[in-house]
């Protein structure tokens, strides 16, 4: 990765559960010098492993606690604590309000908790949060996702390049202001009920915000990618393509069609 590299590579855009070859919503965003895991939702770990060791990762955020953005923190956690590998531990753990004890209530099998914070150094996000991870900027909105605590997240590069992902959400103000004038967007098209997108909303959102590029993601079912595209170009009126688990989208001031990740792992920077 270069210095000035700065990527998203899809992991899986499925839902609400995992199809063959294709995990739930989960994303590795490459730049600043460090890779970022945003959601893991099931199955994304996995795939994770194909680019990057887990050791490797220098931080992971979670948009919201529905299990299809972040059921794979549960094998994330054995990985880092008790199978030998190279990591260091903690890893900073960006999430929701109540994420440990969310991952604990699960963990744990006996009287005494499990250690969650000796694999995840966690940091509950907020309305306005914002964390520097390298030379990446994250920060974090409220949006509108009928019941929990759901977030959005713009990532800057120190050149001002930028990444929006709308996590799981519906039209909100929020949501466009954080996208405003964004170099790159992925938004969720879950389809037409409460807290989601439809493909036609996602492009209305992203021509609201005035973006550079979209992507839309986590399409729902019955709905095939080419026809959410479709949907999605209708309202906005720049590129628009789907996240195809395995496809990557570089971050730039200029758009470009999206490549193909290689299918061998990586182990190292």
């Amino acid at each position: 990765m270069g210095s000035d590299a700065f990527r998203v590579v899809v992991l899986g855009s499925a839902t609400p559960y995992p199809r063959p070859g294709n995990p739930c919503s989960g994303h590795l965003v490459e730049g600043g010098g460090v890779r970022v895991w945003v959601d893991a939702g099931t199955g994304t770990l996995a795939e994770l492993q194909r680019h990057v060791a887990l050791g490797d990762i220098d931080a992971v955020w979670i948009s919201h606690l529905h299990a299809d953005h972040c059921a794979d923190l549960l094998t994330a956690y054995y990985a880092l604590l008790y199978a030998g590998l190279d990591v260091s531990v903690p890893v900073p753990l960006f999430g929701p309000a109540g994420i440990a004890d969310r991952l604990a209530g699960f963990l744990t099998n006996g009287p005494e908790r499990s250690p969650v914070e000796k694999a995840f150094a966690v940091e509950e996000l907020h309305d306005g949060h914002v964390a520097t991870v390298g030379g990446l900027t994250l920060r974090s909105r409220a949006v509108d996702h009928a019941g929990p605590d759901a977030f959005a997240l713009r990532v800057e590069s120190e050149d001002g390049r930028s990444f929006v992902y709308s996590g799981d959400c519906e039209p909100c103000p929020p949501l466009v202001e954080l996208a405003r004038g964004c170099d790159l967007f992925f938004c969720e098209a879950d389809g037409a009920v409460p807290g989601h997108h439809t493909p036609a909303q996602a492009g209305l959102s992203a021509a609201a915000a005035g973006v550079g590029r979209l992507v839309v993601t986590h399409v729902g079912a019955g709905v095939e990618p080419g026809e959410a595209v479709a949907l999605a170009a209708a309202g906005f009126p720049g590129p628009v393509a789907h996240a195809d688990p395995g496809a990557w989208f570089e971050v730039t001031r200029r758009s470009r069609t999206p490549g193909r990740t290689p299918t061998s792992p990586a182990s190292s920077r």
